[in-house]
């Protein structure tokens, strides 16, 4: 049995005591702004703070990270929870099913346990460092891996929306080259948030980017992809930790990955004639 069964154990009772909080709010949830102007619900908060009542129950001596209350636990934990209770509020909120909520287990800062659960679909994937990758619905449960395309002619690549990219960045956003990626895959598609990764975990689709991402929005998905035999890195070449990296690409191969990555890099002259 592995050492980390356990921790994946509660991070599956984890992502249906948030589930309780969820659904029954779900397409009936009023909408508040945080003062960055992203938006929250009152099952955002519920669901995050029964986890972590559940977590100061079970696991005292390690450390939690989460969206809507920070950091909390010993600084000195071996081990840190990271929630997302709701991932892909936006679409949550206009009662779009796809929403997940994200459970991730870093062991001293590295991602060892991940739990992408969809309430609404009532489907799961998870993983535990070494364990492989499962996908569990209603009616089965069987192990998952990517399907490991090379060229990225023949990938159907996506993403989740347009900031920080060649189409739309702020000041303060790194310009990456979504445009090219657009012309040069074999198929791209929009879909919204951790569904994109639990997609290339499971094989259906090929490399999955996020240009912005939180530590809350990348710990779960990493062990998943993983696992599953796939490659995630942050874009950005100088990060040199994932979780915190601030974006991420998954695919189903590291080639494809490299590809990806690569092709994204901003256009230096260009960014340079910008400033």
């Amino acid at each position: 049995m592995s050492s980390l069964a356990s921790e994946l154990d509660l991070a599956l009772t984890l992502a249906r005591i948030a589930e309780g909080e969820i659904l029954p709010r779900f397409r009936t949830v009023s909408v508040a702004h945080k003062p960055d102007g992203t938006e929250v619900t009152e099952a955002d908060r519920e669901a995050e703070r029964a986890m972590r009542e559940r977590l100061a129950d079970e696991r005292p001596d390690h450390a939690v990270l989460g969206e809507e209350f920070g950091k909390g636990g010993p600084d000195d934990a071996r081990y840190q929870w990271v929630l997302d209770p709701v991932d892909g509020t936006a679409g949550f909120t206009i009662g779009m099913p796809l929403f997940g909520t994200l459970v991730g287990l870093l062991e001293e800062g590295t991602p060892v346990v991940g739990v992408i659960h969809f309430p609404a679909l009532d489907e799961t994937v998870y993983a535990a460092r070494g364990e492989g990758c499962q996908f569990r619905t209603a009616e089965a449960e069987h192990a998952v891996s990517t399907d490991p395309v090379e060229s990225l002619d023949a990938a159907t690549v996506t993403t989740t929306a347009l900031h920080s990219s060649d189409v739309t960045a702020e000041d303060n956003q790194t310009p990456y080259r979504l445009t090219e990626l657009v012309r040069r895959a074999g198929k791209f598609r929009f879909v919204t948030d951790c569904t994109q990764h639990a997609l290339v975990a499971r094989g259906r689709t090929h490399a999955a980017v996020d240009t912005l991402m939180h530590p809350w929005d990348v710990a779960a998905l990493v062990p998943c992809v993983r696992e599953a035999g796939g490659a995630a890195q942050p874009l950005d070449p100088d990060a040199d930790d994932i979780v915190f990296g601030g974006s991420l690409v998954t695919a189903g191969s590291a080639a494809l990955l490299d590809t990806v990555r690569n092709l994204l890099q901003p256009d230096t002259n260009a960014v340079s004639h910008l400033g």
